[in-house]
Formats: C-alpha cells, sequence, structure tokens
C-alpha cells in the first residue's frame, strides 16, 4: 500500500528529470532549444492542472512574493499595451512566458525528480557549448563566436551555466568522480564565455566570488576550497594568455572611455554604451514616472541626435543597454521596480533557504547557491546589456530561476513542509 503513491509518481518523475536535463543541454547548442523547453514544460503542466497546483499551494507563503513580482511585471505590460496601443500586443510575449514558467516549479515540487538530472543538464550543456564556440573561434575564425546566439548572450549565458555547474560540484563534494565531471563542466562553461569575448560576464565572477567569500563558512570542505580556487585562478591566469583576447579587450574599454570623456571617438562598443545612457539620462528626467514605449524612445533618441545633443553612432543599437535605464527609460519608475522585484524577490529566496541550513543540509544549499548565482549573474550582465531583451535570455532566466526554486522546496524535510503548509 505505501508503494502506490510512489510506483504512480516514477512515470512522471522520469518525465520531468528528463526536461530538467534537456533544458540547460539544449540552451547554447541548439537554436531553439530554450523555446522548446518551455514549451515542453508548459504542455506538461497543462496535462495535470489540478496536480500541480495541489504541489504548490503548501509552499505559497514561500513562493509569494516571487510570484508576485513575475505577477507585477505581466500586469505593468498589460496595462502598458492598453494605454499605449501603439506598442503592439507581443509586448506581452515575455512577460506572460516568464510568468508561464512557473509550471515548471509546479512539476518539480509533484514528479520530485533528482536535482542530479538538472545538474548534469548544466555539465552537459556547458561541456558541449565549449566546443561548439571554439569551433567557430579557431576554425572559422570568427572574433566575437557566439553559436546561434549573438556573442553577448551566448557569452553570458555560458557563465551561468559554468557557476551553477560549480554549485553542482560542491553538491558532488563527497564524491569525487562526479565532482570531478561537475567541475569540467564549470571550467568549460567560463572558457565558453572567455572565448565570446563577452566583458560585461566579467563582472559576473566578482559578484560571483564575493558570495562564496560570504558563505565561506559553510563551505569546509577542502576539495570545494581547491574547485573554487582552481576556477578562479584559471579565468585570472587567461587575463594574461594573449590568445584569449581577455587583457587587449580589457585595455581597450579603458582607452574607449577615456576617449568618449575627450570627447573623441564615440563609435566604439563603451562609448556607444555612455552615449545611449546620456541621451537616457535626459528622456527618464522628462519622461520619470511613467516612461516612454519602445517605439517613441528610438523616436526620442533620433531628435537629440538630430540636435546634436547625442552622437549619430547610436542609432544603429535597438536598446540602451543596461536593463536599470532601459527598465525606467520605456516603463518609468514602475518599470524599474518589476525590473528589481524579478531580481531581488528570487534572491531573497534564495537567500532565505540558505539562511536556514547549512553546506551539510543534503539537497537545498547547492540549489540555493545556484539560484544566487543566477541572479547574480543576470543583474551583473544587466550592468552594460539590456539581457532581459531577448526573448531566450528572459526564458532563460525564468526557468533555471523556477527550476532552482522547485528543487529547494522539494528538498525540504517533511517536518519543516509540514510547519509551512500549518503557516499558510
Amino acid at each position: 500500500m505505501n508503494n502506490k503513491p510512489l510506483m504512480s509518481r516514477e512515470p512522471m518523475q522520469v518525465w520531468i528529470g528528463f526536461q530538467a536535463f534537456l533544458f540547460p543541454f539544449l540552451s547554447l547548442t541548439t537554436p531553439s532549444g530554450i523555446g522548446f523547453s518551455s514549451l515542453l514544460f508548459l504542455l506538461s503542466a497543462l496535462c495535470v492542472p489540478r496536480k500541480a497546483w495541489a504541489a504548490l499551494a503548501p509552499h505559497w507563503k514561500e513562493i509569494r512574493w516571487v510570484v508576485a513580482a513575475f505577477w507585477f511585471q505581466f500586469a505593468l505590460a498589460a496595462v502598458a499595451v492598453m494605454i499605449r496601443p501603439e506598442a503592439g500586443i507581443d509586448y506581452l510575449d515575455k512577460p506572460s512566458r516568464m510568468l508561464l514558467a512557473l509550471g515548471c516549479m509546479a512539476l518539480v515540487l509533484l514528479a520530485r525528480p533528482p536535482a542530479a538530472t538538472l545538474w548534469w543538464g548544466v555539465v552537459a550543456g556547458s561541456v558541449a557549448a565549449l566546443p561548439f564556440v571554439a569551433w567557430q573561434r579557431i576554425v572559422l575564425q570568427i572574433e566575437r563566436p557566439g553559436g546561434f546566439l549573438n556573442a553577448i548572450t551566448f557569452g553570458d549565458l555560458a557563465m551561468v551555466l559554468g557557476l551553477v555547474a560549480l554549485a553542482a560540484a560542491i553538491d558532488y563534494r563527497h564524491h569525487t568522480g562526479k565532482a570531478v565531471l561537475a567541475g569540467a563542466g564549470a571550467l568549460a562553461g567560463l572558457a565558453a564565455c572567455l572565448l565570446t569575448g563577452t566583458r560585461g560576464a566579467w563582472i559576473a565572477l566578482a559578484l560571483a566570488a564575493l558570495l562564496f567569500l560570504s558563505y565561506a563558512q559553510l563551505l569546509k570542505s577542502r576539495k570545494v576550497r581547491l574547485l573554487l580556487a582552481g576556477s578562479f585562478t584559471l579565468v585570472a591566469a587567461a587575463f594574461f594568455v594573449p590568445a584569449t583576447g581577455m587583457q587587449e579587450r580589457a585595455l581597450q574599454g579603458v582607452d574607449d572611455v577615456q576617449a568618449w570623456v575627450d570627447g573623441g571617438n564615440v563609435f566604439t562598443n563603451v562609448g556607444t554604451r555612455l552615449e545611449l545612457w546620456k541621451g537616457a539620462a535626459i528622456l527618464i528626467e522628462e519622461r520619470p514616472l511613467f516612461g516612454l514605449d519602445r517605439n517613441t524612445l528610438r523616436a526620442e533618441i533620433g531628435r537629440l541626435v538630430e540636435q546634436g545633443t547625442l552622437d549619430p553612432a547610436i542609432l544603429s543599437l535597438q536598446h540602451l543597454h543596461n536593463d536599470a535605464l532601459q527598465a525606467l527609460a520605456t516603463g518609468g519608475v514602475f518599470g524599474l521596480l518589476a525590473w528589481i522585484g524579478i531580481l531581488a524577490a528570487p534572491f531573497m529566496f534564495f537567500a532565505r533557504q540558505m539562511g536556514r541550513v547549512g553546506a551539510d543540509a543534503r539537497g537545498r544549499f547547492a540549489p540555493a547557491l545556484a539560484g544566487m548565482l543566477v541572479v547574480l549573474c543576470y543583474f551583473s550582465f544587466g550592468l552594460t546589456e539590456v539581457i532581459f531583451w531577448s526573448l531566450k535570455g528572459s526564458m532563460f532566466y525564468a526557468l533555471m530561476v523556477f527550476l532552482l526554486m522547485g528543487f529547494c522546496l522539494a528538498a525540504q524535510p517533511a517536518r519543516e513542509a509540514k510547519v509551512e503548509q500549518r503557516g499558510n
């Protein structure tokens, strides 16, 4: 009698575990892997809507602020479409899909697949991404390779996969063979990012290092410390290897800033960003509360160029290359709050999970650490890029966050889960 629930859940467990593996594995190596995975999760949730909600409901108190943040983003987009019809109905596409990604968390709670399904998908995705982008860089001689994505997005997501693989290695700290494989995935993800020449992702490494230092007391394993030291040493050493281009691009960035400050060449990667941010500051000051729709924003940028306030070099760029400025310029204060919400609410959720457990608490430490790394990465990417501009970048974030939340909650001890349920 006691085995019946387990047996009835086993096919679902295998199926959801397979999807958890497939999502990170296909993200960088196929043109539609992220979209395919999001659709697969959604269809699976729609097949068992009542069971999925029943699995989610006991944890409502813990997840409500995260869900509210994604709901607020969707609601803001819906209001924008109603009051600005010129924005187009496609304005709802990303917020609605990101909100619907909540279904993958419900499926994880319903099926309870092992976290290993996600870990090995992340490792496999990192390892597969490296030769793909290396072939483009070395054989095809593409200076900024990016697979099926642009170089910046590919590099950013490779960095995320590498750091999540690092969390997986920590999860396997008591199993040397598994830890080595996961560590290899972490190094592959970091190396793939370096090959794209994406400078914005390097900031994520600094924030990740600070996070690891913050929880150093929980990382007592000598193997873990060696792995962390090795990973960051590799990146630091790569800075001095001319073939990686890291040092050259870093110095070029400094020169670009100086040239812009001196009123010189604006048509550089850094110069155009600084010119865009100058224009954004002007437009935000004019419309701080509600901002402008994307089409009007581009028209206003064009107006400032015609007036001679901004350089024409920025006219070819689609967005402001900064998530906070983009949110403020297109949504005003409410847009900024929506952007902060989808980052801060998940980060606080994962931080609470980390605060309740030590590194020896089986199951929850690594997913919570990985979740904090994902959020920190996206925050850092948004300093020099609008990472949420692309549908793939947005969906990768939502799916990864909700999957990791699901694995955190699924690993709760039975007694703690009952306490949470009574608290609701």
